[in-house]
């Protein structure tokens, strides 16, 4: 809701407040939010606080392709289920969270995890809702987890999915890369993207928070191999590229930092001119993040 920034020239700036919604001048608090940094050093922030639900409950399904899979995610969203987090996991990543996380009675198949909060009744409709789209495609029937320690367990498997897929090829180097689109175009985004990847050889799992048509690629190769960091700077070069050809974003939660100047432009065209001005008139000496998202 707000912010605490100490802005180049040393002086602290407070932006937003507690009301619900402002007009009261320009947005400063988003305008630092998305400046990775490179405006001003946030001290503090100011944060709406929810709480915690009647109803809690998680589940698992499995889908016999990656197509069918991601098709239930964007026929839930477009019909307005309000699922609190949805996540996939294609074939590749799921084999690896079932190494690493131990995730025992599942198959190595592309996978959503689901959570669903509200009422007892509230979750029980959303839930039996999204059980009826993904019998449409084939899923698998749900496998629920309603206790704290179970839900914990599946979650830990999400949040430790970097880790599982280092662990897919011992000794390999990674980076992970991620894409934003319509959810319209998420399919079509997912499964040319899945293309790419099989035809460069390389092992990148995808996993992501879809239900925003937002999805990530963990690109594994070897940095003694000639060639195979050209690869895989490649393939994510591509995944950005396909994204913003089809309305989305070449970077929808990790930034564009220094790797993908080159698509901010293409991204934003003119505007990219507009945030070099922002950044001048903010941090005039350039000591903030310098090189970074927007270079003078």
């Amino acid at each position: 809701m707000g912010l605490t920034v100490v802005t180049s020239d040393g002086r602290i700036i407070r932006t937003g407040g507690r009301a619900r919604k402002s007009s009261a001048g320009y947005d400063l608090t988003r305008v630092f939010i998305g400046a990775e940094g490179t405006l001003g050093v946030i001290t503090e922030i100011q944060l709406r606080l929810y709480g915690v639900p009647e109803a809690i409950s998680a589940a698992v399904c499995q889908f016999p392709d990656l197509a069918s899979a991601v098709n239930a995610v964007i026929v839930a969203m477009q019909s307005g289920i309000p699922m609190a987090r949805i996540e996939l996991l294609d074939d590749v990543q799921m084999e690896a969270s079932i190494r690493y996380s131990k995730l025992e009675g599942f198959a190595i198949k592309p996978t959503l995890f689901f959570e669903f909060h509200g009422s007892e009744a509230g979750v029980r409709e959303q839930s039996a809702a999204m059980e009826s789209i993904s019998d449409e495609f084939g899923g698998s029937a749900f496998q629920w987890a309603t206790r704290p320690e179970e839900r914990t367990r599946l979650w830990k498997a999400r949040h430790d999915a970097y880790y599982a897929a280092l662990a897919l090829k011992p000794g390999m180097t990674a980076f992970a890369t991620d894409a934003c689109v319509p959810i319209s175009r998420l399919a079509d985004c997912i499964l040319e993207t899945k293309a790419d990847v099989e035809k460069s050889g390389l092992v990148a799992p995808i996993l992501g928070h879809v239900g925003d048509g937002n999805f990530h690629l963990v690109v594994l190769f070897d940095p003694a191999e000639s060639g195979a960091r050209d690869r895989a700077e490649a393939l994510a070069q591509a995944v950005s590229m396909r994204a913003i050809a089809m309305g989305g974003t070449c970077t929808g939660e990790h930034g564009i930092g220094w790797h993908k100047l080159d698509l901010l432009a293409q991204e934003h065209g003119e505007a990219v001119d507009l945030m070099r001005a922002i950044k001048r008139a903010l941090d005039p000496h350039n000591i903030m993040n310098p090189g970074k998202t927007v270079p003078l």
